[in-house]
C-alpha cells in the first residue's frame, strides 16, 4: 500500500511515522508514506496556499491551484484507488471505514487547514471526505495520521501477530473483552479464574459474553447498527 499525504504543514507528521509499528511496516515494504509540502506546488511567488474567502469574516481559505498540481503530479505517476480530504464535516471514521481503505493500493489524503479548502476542490478532485470526529482540530494532519494508524495496522504483516486485529474493539460491532496478564494476584486483585483455567472452548464463552456486556454497558449503540 502506498500514502501519499498533501499538507502545508509536513513537520507535523515526522514523528508520527517514524515509531513503532508503523516505522515496521514501513521497513518491511509493506507500506510505503510520502509526505508532499503543498508549498512546492504553489504557483505563487510567495509559495502562498490560501486567500481571503470571498464570502469575507475571518479565516484563510486553501487554494485551488496548488492542490490541483499536487494531486495531478501523484496522478501522472499511478493510479490512486482513493483521494481523501480529511474534514470536520466527512465520513465519520470507524473501523468498518479503516477495514476498507486497508484493502487499497494506493490513496492520497489531503490534509484541510485554515477555513477549510475552496469548495471546488471537494467538489472536482476528491473522491470520499472523512471526519474522526464531531470536533475542529487546527488541521488535518493529525486527522491523517489516525486514519494512516488505524489503516496500516490491518494490512497483512504489518503486525506481528494478524490475529490482533481481528479481535480488537468494534471488528465485530462489539468492545473487547477485558484483558490481564501477569501476575495472576497483584496485592490481593486477582485475574478472573476462568483465564487460568487452560480451557480454551470456555475462556472464550466468558470473552464473547464479557465483550457484549461491555459493549451494553458502555456503548450500546453499536449493538442497533447493522
Amino acid at each position: 500500500m502506498r500514502i501519499d499525504i498533501l499538507t502545508v504543514v509536513p513537520e507535523l507528521l515526522e514523528s508520527p511515522f517514524n515509531h513503532s509499528i508503523i516505522k515496521r511496516g514501513v521497513e518491511k515494504g509493506l507500506i510505503e508514506i510520502h509526505i508532499h509540502n503543498i508549498r512546492d506546488f504553489s504557483e505563487d511567488k510567495h509559495k502562498k496556499t490560501d486567500d481571503y474567502a470571498f464570502s469575507g469574516g475571518a479565516g484563510m481559505v486553501m487554494t485551488i491551484q496548488p492542490i490541483e498540481s499536487a494531486i495531478n503530479y501523484l496522478k501522472s505517476q499511478r493510479n490512486y484507488d482513493e483521494i481523501i480530504y480529511t474534514s470536520p464535516d466527512g465520513l465519520l471514521f470507524d473501523q468498518k471505514e479503516a477495514n476498507k481503505l486497508s484493502l487499497l493500493g494506493n490513496m492520497i489524503i489531503l490534509c484541510g487547514h485554515y477555513k477549510g479548502v475552496d469548495q471546488r476542490v471537494r467538489e472536482h478532485l476528491v473522491t470520499k471526505e472523512i471526519s474522526i470526529g464531531d470536533y475542529v482540530l487546527t488541521g488535518g494532519e493529525l486527522a491523517a495520521a489516525v486514519i494512516v494508524d488505524s489503516v496500516v495496522r490491518l494490512v497483512p504483516g504489518v503486525l506481528s501477530d494478524e490475529t490482533s486485529a481481528l479481535t480488537d474493539s468494534f471488528q465485530d460491532q462489539l468492545l473487547s473483552p477485558p484483558v490481564y496478564t501477569r501476575p495472576a494476584d497483584y496485592k490481593g486483585w486477582k485475574v478472573p479464574e476462568i483465564l487460568l483455567s487452560g480451557n480454551d472452548k470456555r475462556i472464550t464463552e466468558w470473552q464473547e459474553k464479557q465483550a457484549y456486556e461491555r459493549t451494553k454497558r458502555l456503548r450500546p449503540g453499536l449493538l442497533e447498527e447493522d
